[in-house]
């Protein structure tokens, strides 16, 4: 698959950066930022293949460079979309060109922190043009929306300046959309529409973005990148020269490589005063020291807009993890391939339980999802886009008819209705000459202890529940560079070496299209590969059924006009519908709402469900104090969050008013 969106890895991503999203944490505490505090400390744990930002796609870049690097719109604590280097924009009356008007200032530097050039409406023409050239693995986002850019990915035309967006002058870029997208602006939070200078991308050629070198990247964001190392370190210094310098308050981040092994290190660091922040691990040795010495500390953080979910390889062609014989293989490549199967397990499957190794039986159930889409993601006529899946959902059978999708609580395990769907794929495919028990390899890294852990639980569940004598989940233990290569970052079905593996999505703008999308057969789509089903296998895709849910995309893409936005959100809920029936993934968590503690304080930083600008990897805004927050600071400083949330996001949305066209 190509990776994205952000495609996010299960271990470090899910684990680490919850504690910046949570923005608290431990001992007596001040809300009050600190004058002294001025330096972040903690871990990362996703390599970048490259600091190319418009080129990469995986988290792993995005978490690094949407420090260095701004775009033309970001967002504030409470989601907004507002200035960043545009400082003003307008929308044609027909919602086809967006026109940007850059602010006066803001300029590119060097890794040393040297003045290079203006940043100019050029470069955001360079930039596409880049993504283009180069095949970025974000394409998909943009390459329906933006007016020629298909024709000239496909090679129907060689002439860019055919491309909707154009430089009207230094100060003036302009974007033309082939049809209206309410949505088009949070697009703009996405790598992928950051500018490049293309005289400095010229000098540099194929080392623009090489992997750990500061120099590769010219910076016009709120930090420089002053060193990386592989698998050991980076460091983040404020850029002194930014253009909105005011609003940045952490003057240098220091992060260290976490590759899982060793809990107990995080909150041990915390307590020395090592780290910032800490996710705790409740069945780790050191929790109960934690409890003690920071009970009125511990936190549980919101569940932000990843989705998690394990995946059903359905075309395997790779087995050098396997052991399986000949026979075995086949026997489990039909079983995925039957849907009353992947129901089965996904019914068989106890999500709480697998979730409780790392976040304990407290908050076993707190960060569980059961669609795809986040059910409040986004509103229809008032009520949460999950109740209307809900509702499509009930028309697939009986098994989904008192389904609870809402987030925080198991609403998919079910052993009598595993047992059910699983008599009805053991009559089909006995027929069909399968032996039993089907074996399912599942690889996960030796040194991720968590994940060891909830592998095992997830073992445990599905063979408890449809009996050892029919399915055998093989836990193949391996280093975490084969585990890699074998899952997170196979580029191809092809690479794909997996019955059974995890990944994480996080949206890339505001509509449901950014989730669902991911699975559809057509635009480059990200995660279908993740499933094993090439775009150009239309036998397997119409085995599966995915013809019929390209279908549905369509009919949901095909609704444009504005004031159509809940019909296209109904459009939407019957397309997450039939892929939760079709259980060819299955949602497990988000991030977020994990114990944790931290010295961050509350509610400071952006927040957004979609690009990188809001993501918990982002500094800008954060502001940190001397002491940790207690569990009833955070509780207060949510309540004043999201009641001035409310309120802002409402004169948001009066205020995107003025930007349109008469």
């Amino acid at each position: 698959m190509k990776n994205k969106g952000k495609v996010l890895a299960l271990a470090g991503v899910t684990l680490l950066s919850a504690t910046v999203l949570a923005a608290c944490g431990g001992g007596k505490s001040s809300t009050t930022a600190s004058s002294e505090n001025k330096t972040y400390n903690y871990v990362y744990s996703s390599e970048p293949v490259t600091l190319d930002y418009v080129k990469m796609n995986q988290a792993g870049t995005s978490e690094i460079t949407t420090n260095l690097i701004d775009g033309l719109l970001e967002n504030d604590q409470y989601g907004n979309l507002v200035p960043s280097l545009a400082e003003d924009w307008t929308v044609s009356a027909d919602g086809l060109t967006y026109t940007y008007t850059l602010r006066e200032g803001a300029k590119w530097y060097t890794a040393d922190g040297e003045e290079y050039a203006d940043v100019t409406a050029e470069d955001f023409v360079t930039g596409l043009k880049h993504a283009a050239d180069s095949e970025s693995e974000a394409l998909y986002v943009i390459q329906g929306s933006i007016k020629g850019l298909q024709d000239y990915l496909d090679g129907k035309t060689t002439d860019f300046s055919t491309v909707g967006v154009k430089a009207v002058d230094e100060r003036t870029v302009q974007y033309t959309l082939n049809a209206p997208e309410s949505y088009w602006n949070s697009k703009l939070t996405y790598s992928i529409m950051f500018p490049i200078n293309a005289e400095f991308l010229a000098s540099k050629g194929k080392d623009f973005g090489k992997q750990t070198d500061p120099e590769s990247l010219l910076y016009n964001g709120p930090y420089l990148l002053k060193s990386i190392t592989a698998k050991s370190s980076m460091e983040f210094e404020k850029n002194a020269n930014y253009w909105d310098a005011d609003n940045v308050f952490i003057e240098n981040v220091k992060l260290t490589y976490y590759d899982g092994a060793d809990q107990d290190s995080l909150f041990n660091n915390f307590d020395d005063g090592a780290y910032t922040a800490a996710a705790l691990f409740p069945t780790s040795p050191s929790y109960k020291t934690a409890e003690e010495k920071y009970g009125e500390n511990i936190i549980y953080n919101q569940q932000d807009g990843s989705t998690y979910m394990i995946f059903f390889n359905l075309n395997r062609s790779l087995h050098n993890l396997s052991d399986k014989t000949d026979e075995q293989l086949s026997d489990s490549k039909k079983a995925m391939n039957n849907k009353d199967f992947r129901q089965a397990v996904s019914f068989a499957f106890d999500r709480a339980s697998w979730n409780a190794q790392v976040n304990g039986e407290e908050a076993k159930e707190k960060a569980l999802r059961n669609t795809l889409v986040p059910p409040a993601f986004v509103q229809i006529e008032g009520k949460d886009f999950g109740e209307t899946v809900k509702t499509e959902l009930a028309s697939y059978g009986d098994e989904w008819k008192d389904v609870d999708l809402s987030d925080g609580q198991d609403g998919l395990y079910n052993p009598e209705k595993a047992k059910a769907e699983f008599a009805k794929a053991k009559e089909a495919l006995a027929a069909e000459g399968v032996s039993f028990p089907i074996q399912l390899d599942f690889p996960v890294s030796q040194t991720d202890n968590a994940a060891v852990q909830r592998a095992q639980s997830l073992k445990q569940s599905v063979e408890a529940s449809l009996g050892k004598e029919n399915v055998v989940i093989n836990l193949k233990q391996v280093t975490e560079d084969e585990w890699l290569a074998a899952t997170y970052q196979a580029e191809t079905p092809e690479q794909n070496d997996y019955d059974l593996a995890i990944s994480g999505w996080s949206p890339d703008y505001a509509d449901p299209s950014s989730y669902l999308d991911i699975f559809g057969t057509t635009k480059g789509a990200a995660t279908t590969p993740r499933i094993g089903i090439s775009h150009d296998n239309e036998a397997l895709i119409k085995s599966v059924g995915l013809d019929k849910y390209q279908e549905l995309l369509d009919t949901a893409n095909a609704i444009k006009d504005a004031d159509k936005v809940d019909e296209r959100y109904k459009a939407y809920a019957k397309a997450q519908a039939w892929l939760t029936d079709s259980a060819v993934a299955i949602p497990t968590i988000s991030k977020g709402a994990r114990p944790s503690v931290t010295k961050v304080v509350p509610f400071t930083r952006a927040y957004s469900y979609v690009g990188v600008k809001g993501d918990a990897s982002t500094f800008k805004y954060v502001k940190l104090q001397d002491e940790t927050v207690t569990a009833e600071e955070y509780k207060k400083a949510l309540a004043e969050w999201q009641k001035a949330k409310e309120k802002s996001n409402a004169e948001a949305a009066k205020e995107l008013a003025n930007h349109v066209e008469k």
